[in-house]
């Protein structure tokens, strides 16, 4: 078995495990200091027509072993006050992808993209910030432990490397790419970005017929235990069960 195959396998477990054990979420859940809290950065600069996201393959071992992700990582002690956990993610976010790729980023300009929160119910949860920021235009230095390989990638290409079958992604990792894809250059990104504020993700993961769900607020099914349809006009999902994976979301 190839370790491509075997990280998705992997992947696949994990999420197939969330939607199994899953529970409904409670308004603590967000909040909850129990849960640890990680940053990542999604780098992008000016590619051929589009734009270009640094993205790097983790070893195969520890956290998300073989997958492609963002630089990033969890808050540690010197990352600022965790009663700030934005401050401190965006101090975390810049910390880690100095380490991880040897870009300098300025704290002060990473942009808030997204914030998600796992599945409530499950053994292991990670509350990850996500930030937008601009190549610094340094060459690369990965940090081996922590990085493979690295690569500058349009977001629509990883995606269809992804349906393939031939890298493994994770969920947060997927709909970033997806709402970045086709954005024609950096400034683009970081605009809209600034525009639409920081997104929200609590995430519910169910088990549909096919396979595993996840949804967020906006579906239907997010506040019902059987994540059974009950609008099916009203969606905010990503449905697992094969690839190419499809998200829907609507209003």
């Amino acid at each position: 078995m190839s370790e491509t195959a075997s990280s998705a396998d992997r992947a696949m477990r994990a999420l197939a495990d969330a939607a199994d054990t899953s529970r409904r979420r409670s308004a603590a859940d967000f909040h909850d200091p129990a849960v640890p809290v990680a940053a990542t950065v999604v780098v992008v600069r000016d590619g051929p027509g589009q734009a270009e996201v640094l993205m790097i393959e983790r070893p195969d071992r520890g956290s998300f072993a073989g997958a492609w992700v963002f630089p990033g990582g969890k808050l540690e002690p010197g990352d600022g006050d965790p009663g700030d956990e934005p401050a401190a993610a965006r101090a975390a976010a810049r910390r880690e992808t100095r380490e991880e790729t040897g870009l300098q980023l300025d704290a002060a300009a990473l942009v808030p993209l997204s914030c998600w929160d796992p599945p409530p119910g499950l053994a292991l949860r990670i509350r990850t910030w996500f930030f937008l920021a601009e190549d610094p235009g340094e060459a690369l230095l990965l940090a081996p432990d922590e990085a493979v390989a690295a690569e500058w990638v349009r977001p629509a290409d990883m995606l269809a490397r992804h349906a393939r079958g031939e890298v493994t992604l994770y969920p947060p990792t997927w709909v970033t790419l997806h709402d970045l894809s086709g954005c024609p250059d950096a400034r683009g990104a970081i605009g809209a970005a600034r525009v639409t504020g920081l997104r929200r993700f609590e995430t519910v993961a169910r088990r549909g017929e096919s396979g595993p769900l996840l949804l967020w607020e906006g579906d239907a099914a997010w506040g019902d235990d059987d994540g059974q349809d009950r609008d099916a006009a009203s969606r905010h999902r990503l449905d697992l069960a094969s690839l190419p994976w499809v998200y829907t979301r609507t209003g």
